[in-house]
């Protein structure tokens, strides 16, 4: 079943021009190394660009388009960044620090999307076995884009000045420990 570790309701930057909308996430520990996340977006979907379902595959600049993200914080090494489209195609980017050493990331996560009157639901499944030490902390933030080509910037936090999830004030929840076997 899990245990669950936060819910949470993201906020438009400051800066942004938002529809409206709401997007609400729920963070569980499924297992010993296994997160999920969920993304719960409503309100006026008809103004939001929700690209179509495909065969969810690894794919750069998703986050040019209506998409959600982790940011997973491993101390001492870095963090990874979990882009995840609602086409279920994904990208993880492995960075050293602050936007810098960016590789790529594996494993690939599951990735589950359900569309109904209203509401988009996105679940992502993420193994914290597959990093090189256990995170510490996390930040869950979405773009999301207008069918006018307005994009607005939603996160747990925003840092001052522009949106920029990858700004340390982003990661705003807390890890627990592992839990020992």
């Amino acid at each position: 079943m899990g245990r669950v570790l936060a819910k949470r309701g993201l906020v438009a930057h400051p800066g942004s021009e938002a529809p409206p909308i709401s997007i609400g996430t729920k963070l569980m520990m499924l297992s010993r190394d296994v997160l999920r996340i969920e993304y719960a977006l409503t309100g006026e979907l008809d103004r939001v660009v929700i690209p179509p379902s495909v065969i969810g595959d690894r794919a750069d600049g998703l986050w040019q388009h209506t998409c959600f993200e982790a940011f997973i914080r491993v101390p001492g090494v870095g963090y990874v960044e979990h882009n995840y489209s609602p086409s279920e195609n994904w990208a993880a980017y492995r960075f050293d620090g602050y936007r810098e050493g960016m590789q790529p990331a594996y494993p690939s996560p599951y990735i589950h999307v359900e569309r109904d009157d209203g509401r988009l639901g996105l679940t992502a499944y993420v193994e914290l076995g597959a990093l090189s030490a256990w995170p510490d902390a996390i930040g869950l933030s979405a773009v999301i884009e207008e069918a006018n080509g307005t994009k607005s910037y939603w996160a747990l936090k925003h840092p001052p000045g522009k949106p920029d999830f990858h700004h340390p004030d982003c990661f705003a929840l807390e890890l627990p420990a592992p839990v020992r076997p």
